[in-house]
């Protein structure tokens, strides 16, 4: 009766992490584009054996499309979380159900099965992977219980990060770019989620 109860857990679990629930909401709860300005920067500051250079005050609010844990690459132990975000159009859950989004090496991809929910330029202008680089470990702990289809409030900066032998890591400016070095490089000092019910 146990390894059936076991079992039958195993395969709810398996079941629930490849069929996560659709997105029901109504409207757009990100609807207005992410606020960047920049001017009256901070200066460059030490964080370990990095030099992080801020180049834009960020501010963004957005639906958490997706979420990926990173503990072991090159990126880890400045930015242990993935957010692939999405705002203006990209945040309706009509859209959202109708694209197969995943991530992976801090990468973030999306597809459709027949036609695209939205236009593909505006999917790309209206959705972003963000590297985030969490100012305190209070930050780090609030990032990390972020949940897909949450919607959350990101301030900070977007950085560019220099470490030993030659480690460069730089923000993308822009939210119409893609492919490399599109993603944003952000250094996180406020948070606000609202868990979607």
């Amino acid at each position: 009766m146990k390894k059936l109860l076991v079992l039958l857990l195993l395969v709810a679990g398996g079941w629930f992490w490849w069929h996560e629930p659709a997105a029901t909401w109504r409207g757009l709860p990100a609807a207005h584009e992410p606020l960047q300005v920049s001017t009256a920067l901070p200066a460059p500051f030490e964080h370990g054996d990095y030099t992080v250079t801020p180049l834009a005050s960020y501010e963004i609010k957005a639906v958490v499309l997706s979420r990926k844990r990173y503990r072991y690459d090159a990126g880890s132990k400045l930015a242990p979380l993935d957010l692939a975000l999405g705002w203006g159009p990209m945040s309706a859950s009509t859209v959202i159900n109708d694209l197969n989004i995943s991530q992976s090496g801090r990468w973030y991809e999306y597809s459709w099965s027949e036609e695209p929910p939205l236009d593909a330029d505006l999917i790309s202008a209206h959705s972003a992977n963000t590297h985030c680089l969490p100012s305190t470990s209070e930050i780090r702990r609030r990032l990390l219980a972020v949940r897909r289809h949450d919607i959350v409030t990101l301030k900070g900066h977007l950085v560019e990060v220099n470490g030993p032998k030659g480690y460069r890591w730089r923000s993308s400016l822009s939210r119409t770019d893609t492919r490399g070095g599109a993603c944003e490089v952000m250094w996180i000092t406020g948070i606000d989620v609202t868990r979607v019910k």
